[in-house]
């Protein structure tokens, strides 16, 4: 072999040995690089969605966040993730069903929702960027979170519709009620109960209920920590807060006792629909003038209705026609004269004038709310058929009529509430919901929230 094979024989083993040696260490570097990266694996199965571990983390980070002056009264940290766990399970899941029922938030609408938050706090987007940033969380995912909250107020919108009605004879026993403008800051601690409980488990919550109560009597725990740890209501990591509220928005069962009541007195155990609660007046005050003021609406719309002659399929492929007609730049007024099935508001080019939030119903109202001046909503449904509105302006109004109209608001929303959790309820009970260990197996099957045969005899080690 001549010198020059030689030293390219030399280099070529050279070479192969290198190869050799990366590819002996190849595996033990993968397997330490594995292990020191963290694994975003699924902590829970929703249906056909997931729940990571890298979420889990993140709103865990949050509500540590929001209790950095008073970490005391956070629970334990087992506690604290299945509270938060469960949030999130919930959430997966109205996010779910209002896709499956053709609701949607487009990149546009999410953009148009963090402008208002921006304006709202006094920040640029890029401002607004950087206190995302302080708090760990990616741009992407404070946009998905967005998105979600806006398909699950969607998702409250369009179960209202239709399922809350709120009667004169109602507004009118509510008016005669009400001796003055007094409006209460309560917080609430519950202790579920499915619907159809049996008898042993109505005597579990009822022995949980009064066990929570003894440590608050006793000054061993105080409300807000005691809801956290304890409640199963969907407010209880903010400490079972329900802010101010006037006595038409508290449910009868509570009303008439709330209003004999001083601040700091803890009422119950009370049983109401959900379980049995605790509630506890945080404050009073007197409402202003202002709380007779309501808020009126200018808008206009188009109607594709749906009835004998008019057949769903059909209404709701016309509305959709228009929806893309507008999106490309057609003027709204004139497509309302030309194609809207509101008689009433057809030559007007769909002006409905002013009105208050609830003259055509709880979900019109609600969309017409949710939009700025100008602005163009998704095709929504209502008893009459399938619409597309345009606000065109908003102001301040007083008066008997607006008494009138902010106390069916009122009653509405309280009715709306407690429909809302039994659906929650329901729709949780019927999910596919599967927990996951750190190996990635199923854990045991729990009940939601929590476990109500947890029992509170003693305070914990952390106060909280």
């Amino acid at each position: 072999m001549t010198p020059m094979f030689r030293n390219a024989g030399r280099r070529a083993a050279g070479g192969l040995a290198a190869v050799l040696l990366m590819a002996s260490l190849a595996a033990p570097l993968a397997a330490i690089a594995q292990a020191l990266t963290p694994i975003d694996r699924p902590v829970a199965v929703v249906d056909e969605d997931v729940v990571l571990q890298s979420e889990l983390d993140a709103a865990i980070a949050n509500i540590r966040g929001q209790y950095a002056s008073r970490p005391d009264q956070l629970p334990p940290e087992d506690v604290l993730k299945k509270q938060v766990l469960e949030r999130l399970i919930l959430n997966k899941l109205q996010v779910a069903r209002a896709e499956s029922s053709g609701i949607k938030a487009t990149d546009q609408d999410v953009d148009a929702a963090i402008d208002r938050i921006a304006q709202g706090n006094n920040l640029t987007q890029d401002q607004l960027r950087a206190q995302v940033a302080q708090t760990g969380q990616s741009w992407d995912n404070f946009r998905r979170s967005i998105r979600d909250e806006m398909m699950i107020q969607q998702l409250r919108q369009s179960y209202a519709q239709g399922r809350i009605q709120v009667s004169d004879s109602e507004v009118e026993a509510a008016l005669a009620a009400q001796a003055n403008n007094t409006q209460y800051h309560l917080a609430n601690l519950l202790v579920g109960l499915p619907d159809g409980a049996t008898a042993d488990q109505i005597a579990t919550g009822e022995k949980k209920i009064e066990g929570v109560k003894a440590l608050i009597d006793k000054g061993e725990m105080d409300f807000s920590a005691a809801a956290v740890r304890y409640s199963d209501a969907q407010n209880a990591l903010e400490g079972g807060d329900l802010g101010w509220r006037g006595l038409d928005e508290i449910p009868p069962t509570f009303a008439n006792v709330i209003r004999t009541m001083k601040a700091g007195d803890v009422i119950g155990p009370i049983r109401g629909p959900s379980g049995f609660q605790l509630v506890k007046l945080l404050e009073m005050r007197e409402a202003g003038a202002e709380s007779a003021q309501i808020t009126e609406f200018h808008a206009r719309h188009i109607l594709a209705r749906v009835d004998d002659k008019h057949p769903e399929a059909a209404a709701r492929a016309k509305i959709d026609t228009l929806a893309a007609r507008l999106a490309g730049g057609a003027d709204f007024q004139a497509l309302a004269k030309s194609d809207s099935e509101d008689e009433t508001t057809q030559s007007e080019g769909g002006d409905l004038g002013w009105f208050p939030s609830d003259r055509f119903g709880t979900n019109f109202g609600s969309q017409v709310a949710a939009l700025a001046d100008n602005g163009i909503s998704k095709p929504f449904r209502t008893d009459a058929g399938w619409h597309i509105v345009q606000r065109l302006g908003a102001r301040q109004a007083e008066g008997d009529s607006s008494r009138r109209t902010a106390m069916r608001e009122a009653i509405g929303r309280r009715k709306l509430e407690d429909e809302y959790n039994r659906f929650l309820r329901e729709m949780r009970g019927e999910a596919f919901v599967e927990l996951r260990d750190a190996n990635g197996k199923a854990e045991p099957a729990a009940a939601p929230a929590t476990p109500a045969a947890e029992q509170p005899a003693t305070p914990p080690n952390n106060g909280g």
